[in-house]
């Protein structure tokens, strides 16, 4: 199976080619190709027939595709939902779409034995702004995420928040953000950020749970509101 995967929700972005195969968890990075996010609407489609080509692929080989649906940049994510759009109604392929707050969740190393570690990812939003996703993740096995809520906070909602609930862990992928709280008296752990290569192998995770959703209604995840909580569970 090849596997496409995309995030154009930042600054900069990037899109990873992978290969996967029936009864593995681990899938196959090709190339992970970094994109300019200053020309996301003219490089997007140009890049991913580019990479496609250069590995001697075409389009009518992908199996399946993951993208990144926010929170972000509305002008980057309104692009690359709108080219993973494109490319899975063509080719009649399913698309998994992920949060780049779970993503930033997922992607921090456990620091206690519990069962299920509470984490509150948190990005930049500007204007003061951060996006926030609490979450449950499971210590021993992170493809198990209960979301309890994404919300756009102010800064101060979100200090209030983090001095509140000393159990739950602060993460972002944000060095001038984790500075800033850190100077605020709330202890942060700073991540990597979760590149095309990272969605590429949580979207094979869904993918390998039928956790789909079909081109037409792939939405984007702007975090304008509470959600409700949602359970991801690793098959037996």
């Amino acid at each position: 199976m090849l596997l496409l995967a995309a995030d154009t929700s930042g600054q900069n972005g990037s899109i990873a080619l992978a290969e996967a195969t029936d009864g593995q968890s681990r899938v196959r990075i090709v190339e992970v190709l970094p994109l300019d996010g200053r020309a996301f609407s003219a490089q997007l489609v140009p890049q991913i027939s580019g990479l496609l080509q250069k590995h001697g692929r075409s389009k009518d080989q992908l199996s399946a595709f993951a993208v990144v649906t926010g929170p972000g940049s509305f002008t980057g994510i309104r692009v690359g939902l709108a080219a993973i759009k494109a490319f899975a109604e063509a080719l009649k392929k399913p698309v998994v779409s992920i949060s780049l707050l779970e993503a930033i969740a997922r992607v921090a190393q456990p620091r206690s034995r519990v069962l299920a570690v509470r984490v509150l990812a948190v990005l930049d939003a500007g204007r003061t702004d951060v996006y926030v996703g609490d979450y449950e993740v499971d210590s021993s096995d992170r493809t198990v995420v209960r979301m309890h809520s994404e919300r756009l906070l102010s800064r101060e909602e979100l200090l209030r928040e983090a001095h509140g609930a000393p159990t739950k862990t602060v993460l972002t992928a944000d060095s001038l953000l984790a500075a800033g709280l850190q100077s605020a008296g709330v202890e942060v752990e700073l991540v990597e950020y979760p590149d095309s290569s990272v969605i590429a192998q949580f979207g094979w995770e869904r993918l390998q749970r039928a956790e789909t959703v079909r081109a037409e209604d792939l939405e984007a995840n702007y975090v304008r509101h509470s959600t409700g909580a949602k359970v991801v569970v690793k098959p037996h």
